[in-house]
């Protein structure tokens, strides 16, 4: 039974990195919490629906065509809406919401209200010791761990991914050291929605396809960034993990509204008794 937890909430908690790595990324770079996030995840899960699920493409062909519409659309919105509000949280905040509910309305206006599914590429089950493990949701797992390897390699060795690291340590030395903010802020919002569309499509054929899924996936990055820190990529990580656990454990022990008024009284422990989370910065 306890193997059986550790197992779930690993492969849970793995996603939920992917999910809140691009949120936490944006806020330290820009200083935007972009509650769009989770509409993006959403454009990921439909580009799969009909990448997939209508023209028939191969699944992981259609995860990347996804996710790379949801990061074009960032970059789009990006450059349109939020470049000017760089370093202004509460309009940043207020345009992240009114970017999520034009999305939102968006997908039931063009899928309609109704949710939707695909057919699961991968099926049957395999045994880790006394744990038995879904193959559909070993692919979504292996997945992101290859995304989270990727990108921890691009924000440690290219010269883009330095530049990024830079800007959100500090924007002003970097400027003057000759680092093109308005590139690294395009870079930046536009690899956080590809990540967040890579996991919507990842997801896609576990979970049902819908105009309001966005708002669950938001939920849960929001409450991994809270635990990790905003702005903290390790952090994101620890959070991750962290709720992945938390919730498998509790959800089989009670049940799944336990796990979620948990998994918020766990965030306000943390907040009261570390306000920038776990591994947080102190803000600037």
């Amino acid at each position: 039974m306890i193997e059986q937890m550790i197992v779930n909430g690993l492969l849970a908690g793995l996603i939920y990195v992917i999910m809140a790595l691009g949120f936490t990324m944006i806020f330290g770079i820009m200083r935007i919490v972009n509650f769009a996030h989770g509409e993006f995840y959403m454009v990921g899960a439909f580009g799969v629906l009909v990448l997939f699920g209508a023209l028939g493409w191969p699944f992981f062909l259609a995860v990347v065509g996804g996710g790379l519409m949801a990061g074009l659309l960032g970059v789009l919105v990006e450059r349109a809406l939020f470049r000017r509000l760089v370093g202004d949280e509460m309009p940043g905040m207020i345009m992240s919401l009114a970017v999520g509910i034009i999305l939102q309305s968006t997908a039931l206006i063009v899928f309609g209200p109704s949710e939707q599914s695909v057919n699961r590429p991968f099926s049957g089950v395999w045994n880790l010791g006394a744990s038995v493990v879904p193959w559909d949701r070993t692919v979504v797992a292996l997945s992101a761990l290859v995304i989270l390897v990727a990108f921890y390699a691009f924000l440690k060795f290219s010269r883009l991914g330095l530049a990024m690291r830079a800007v959100a340590q500090d924007p002003e030395t970097s400027s003057l050291m000759g680092v093109e903010s308005g590139l690294v802020y395009s870079a930046a919002f536009g690899i956080s929605c590809l990540l967040a569309g890579l996991a919507g499509g990842l997801m896609a054929p576990i979970y049902t396809i819908g105009p309001y899924m966005g708002e669950q996936a938001m939920l849960k990055a929001f409450v991994v960034v809270i635990l990790g820190g905003l702005g903290s990529v390790p952090g994101a990580m620890l959070g991750g993990l962290l709720l992945g656990l938390s919730e498998s454990v509790l959800s089989t022990q009670f049940s799944s509204g336990i796990a979620l008024i948990a998994s918020f009284a766990i965030v306000l422990l943390v907040v009261i008794v570390r306000p920038t989370g776990l591994m947080g910065r102190t803000a600037r």
